[in-house]
């Protein structure tokens, strides 16, 4: 059975099994377990959402909440454990929560071995989902930390994360490459100009990630800096990943290059995904443990679908079959059969399809193709997958789907038209680009017109400046705002320095 609180209920349900429990702790600071890198929440709905912290020793996670950030009659949620199995973090999902209303957590630790001691709390918040047609903002992109672009104090850190939290959106979607785990961090790197970057460094960035603490070492540094940290109190995370997380440009058929001892690409993947499923407050399938394509409701005028374009592709190749097989496989037949059965259900005014790497921006890997795009002419291997997607939507009818990618390192914008494509089959629809948020600046890519895509937006460094640092200033994020009254769209491209490059205003068709 479902169950709906009131603001008041939620308050009141303190009094019951989970009570309101004071939390003293003693005051040595040398003796009490740590939140080392600071509060996330994530995969937040209308009734509940995810809570994450890491502590420095085995510990209890001691959540509390409330609906006021004054914490009068905060409800205490029973202690869940850190444990040296998963590098001390833990997570929680706090569920029977108000729609439509700002939530205040604060967590602390307490010592597993003496439970007399605990921690300091650090607090965090996020707003559940509307029940209501109320305006929705949330702002996206991807790539952090790559290509040896680090923390660098002289410049502000990661600034575009402090950028991105000035606009107070509702949650956050991070479109993958969240570390690059194949690049190390160096302390100086010399700029074309003859300046140094001077990046802050810690031992696991010091080579590529092949043991599991490297990896977790990895998303760990991105937690260090201080716009992060204060980001990821304030916004939630709806957090998907792709390549960098495990190695450059992987699948089933990756030849690694010579950096790496560990040469079995399956054990590299299965620990890059344990560290990020470690590091992320993303909710757990208990059909598929691990599985990262999910769909997350936020209100009625939004449901958000977030794919998994590497997990089950096939090797990377030429990709050139003119039958769609084993070998074409991106997404896979089970998870375009639950994107299907989700879009066909969806009640939402807007449907957005969080897509890790763009559709027809062609991107190239030493064994052929990295993407789904195969080149100018008809559907062709990994094509084949859009083609059926693109096909459902139009014949079913399902009105209102937005594609939200990131991957190339540049911000564009690109409308889909069927006069336009060698595949006509399919409804116009638009693909929006954003990103790097910190990492170098690339592109612009060239385009397939299999589908028929039609550049309306970029910004990119050109052929002849290619991986500009961050210090460029070229480092972008999307901004969506959804107006409660109207359900139009209104979709901003901007930059680290929150100047709006481009924006357009989509309406929703009625059913």
């Amino acid at each position: 059975m479902k169950l709906t609180f009131s603001r008041r209920r939620f308050l009141a349900t303190g009094a019951g099994v989970l009570g309101t429990i004071a939390m003293p702790y003693l005051s040595r600071a040398a003796d009490r377990p740590a939140v080392t890198h600071g509060v996330q929440s994530g995969d937040v709905t209308a009734d509940g959402g995810m809570v994450w912290a890491r502590t420095d020793r085995p510990a209890q996670m001691l959540v509390e909440v409330a609906t006021t950030d004054a914490f009068r009659d905060a409800r205490a949620l029973p202690p869940i454990t850190a444990l040296p199995e998963s590098d001390f973090t833990a997570k929680m999902l706090l569920e029977n929560l108000p729609g439509g209303q700002d939530i205040f957590y604060r967590i602390r630790f307490r010592d597993l071995s003496h439970s007399a001691i605990e921690g300091e709390a650090v607090a965090g918040r996020f707003r559940t989902a509307p029940a209501d047609r109320r305006d929705v903002s949330f702002v996206w992109g991807g790539d952090v930390a790559g290509q040896g672009w680090g923390i660098n104090p002289d410049d502000g850190g990661m600034v575009t994360f402090a950028t991105m939290r000035k606009h107070r959106p509702d949650f956050f979607l991070h479109s993958g490459d969240t570390i690059y785990a194949d690049v190390p961090i160096t302390s100086e790197v010399k700029l074309a100009d003859g300046k140094i970057w001077r990046n802050v460094t810690i031992p696991e960035k010091a080579k590529v990630a092949e043991t599991l603490d490297e990896y977790r070492g990895a998303h760990k540094y991105n937690l260090t800096d201080d716009n992060v940290r204060a980001f990821n109190a304030d916004v939630p995370i709806f957090v998907q990943w792709d390549d960098h997380e495990v190695t450059n440009n992987w699948s089933r058929s990756k030849e690694l290059p010579a950096a790496y001892k560990e040469r079995d690409i399956a054990l590299l993947a299965a620990r890059g995904a344990r560290a990020f499923h470690e590091m992320y407050p993303l909710r757990e399938s208990i059909n598929e443990p691990g599985r990262v394509y999910r769909q997350i409701s936020y209100g009625p005028h939004l449901d958000v679908f977030m794919l998994d374009e590497r997990s089950y592709r096939g090797p990377n190749g030429p990709n050139l079959e003119t039958a769609y097989g084993p070998a074409s496989h991106f997404l896979g037949p089970d998870q375009i059969a639950w994107l299907k059965r989700g879009l066909l259900n969806s009640r939402a005014t807007w449907k957005v399809i969080a897509s890790d790497m763009p559709l027809s921006l062609i991107v190239s890997d030493t064994a052929g193709s990295e993407a789904f795009a195969q080149g100018d002419g008809p559907v062709r291997g990994r094509e084949f997958e859009i083609a059926d997607i693109l096909r459902f939507i139009k014949t079913a009818p399902i009105s209102n789907t937005v594609w939200l990618t990131a991957d190339v390192h540049y911000a564009a914008a690109h409308y889909y038209d069927p006069n336009k494509a060698q595949f006509q089959e399919f409804e116009p629809f638009w693909e929006f680009v954003a990103g790097p948020l910190h990492a170098g600046t690339f592109g612009p890519a060239a385009l397939d017109n299999t589908f028929g895509p039609e550049v309306r937006f970029v910004k990119a460094p050109g052929k002849d400046n290619q991986n500009l640092p961050p210090s460029a200033g070229m480092q972008f994020f999307g901004h969506v705002r959804i107006d409660g009254a109207t359900g139009q769209m209104i979709v901003t491209l901007r930059d680290r320095a929150d100047v709006a490059l481009w924006s357009t205003t989509l309406d929703p068709k009625r059913a």
